[in-house]
């Protein structure tokens, strides 16, 4: 079966970095959009076997790697955050009601 590896390793530093980030919506719709904008800023790693999983994830491991997964996602993360793709939120303070 045919895989980009790279999907896997951008979720699951996606799901380390969102945390971290509360002011960033972390919808589905969001963190898809955010998964697409940093995928396609980073070569594809694809693998077929459990043996080029296995070397793949090893290089996953190198500090470089790491840094350039960050900067994609870091970079996918202010682009949805300034074009969301869904209608905002309710505002954190909502206006007044005044009853007379």
């Amino acid at each position: 079966m045919l895989h980009n590896l790279m999907e896997d390793v951008v979720l699951s530093v996606l799901d380390e970095l969102l945390p971290q980030h509360p002011e960033v919506c972390s919808c589905d719709q969001c963190r898809i959009d955010i998964m697409a904008a940093a995928l396609n800023r980073l070569p594809a790693r694809y693998v077929v076997t459990s043996k080029g999983e296995v070397y793949s994830k090893v290089n996953v491991l190198l500090s470089q790697f790491r840094v350039d997964v960050i900067s994609a996602i870091a970079n996918g993360m202010m682009v949805v955050a300034k074009n969301p793709r869904h209608r905002s939120p309710k505002p954190l303070v909502e206006e007044p009601v005044y009853v007379e």
